[in-house]
């Protein structure tokens, strides 16, 4: 048998897939600020891309987007097929502040340096704990308080008070929003405007059927 060939993704699905990514960060916040909870499977894919940093092509970064972006790709599809019975405000309010905070994060070179090191000590934990224990999450939390939350533009998270004050759920939050970010960062690598977001619905439409489908056409 010959090795199964890796997928060739088109600008538009790594777009829409970065984007994907952006929408399942903005799910599970909204999630966890209300309930306190998220599947672990749900946010597994996110923590992992914050370790990523040199894949050898883009779809190694998040996996199988089918499967593991599931969330993002349906929230993206609703957003841009502007269907306002599955349009939740906080989490079009989460990913748009994350494409913001991300530009802002773009002109603070040493902030991002600062991030780029601080992921390299979290990875270590990572590898000695485990991406989803409470170490790396809270490794990870600190990092995104330590940079991220002294930027003129902040995140405002809102929910039940009764989780969001506890810090197993504020660090998992943060987390999070850091994958998000990581997420935001590879959509304008690969050309992503937030003026498509408004003038390209189709095109993302189109992309995200594709990946829920597995039917990848160039």
């Amino acid at each position: 048998m010959t090795p199964e060939q890796p997928i060739l993704l088109h600008k538009n699905h790594e777009q829409a897939i970065a984007l994907a990514a952006v929408f399942q960060v903005a799910t599970l916040v909204e999630q966890l600020a209300r309930t306190g909870d998220v599947p672990e499977e749900t946010s597994l894919p996110l923590l992992e891309s914050l370790f990523s940093q040199n894949p050898k092509q883009f779809g190694d970064i998040y996996g199988d987007a089918k499967t593991r972006l599931t969330i993002g790709l349906k929230q993206l599809k609703t957003i841009a097929g502007k269907e306002p019975q599955g349009i939740n405000p906080d989490i079009t309010r989460y990913a748009l502040s994350l494409l913001h905070l991300e530009k802002k994060l773009s002109k603070a070179p040493d902030m991002l340096n600062a991030l780029g090191q601080g992921i390299q000590d979290a990875e270590r934990q990572a590898q000695h704990f485990g991406i989803a224990h409470e170490n790396t999450i809270a490794s990870l939390a600190g990092l995104y308080k330590q940079t991220l939350s002294n930027l003129s533009f902040r995140i405002r998270v809102t929910g039940n008070p009764t989780y969001l004050q506890t810090n197993h759920t504020a660090n998992r939050v943060r987390t999070l929003l850091l994958a998000g970010i990581r997420a935001a960062m590879l959509w304008r690598q690969v050309g992503g405007k937030r003026w498509q977001l408004l003038v390209s619905r189709g095109r993302y439409l189109k992309a995200c059927d594709e990946l829920l489908s597995g039917d990848i056409k160039r």
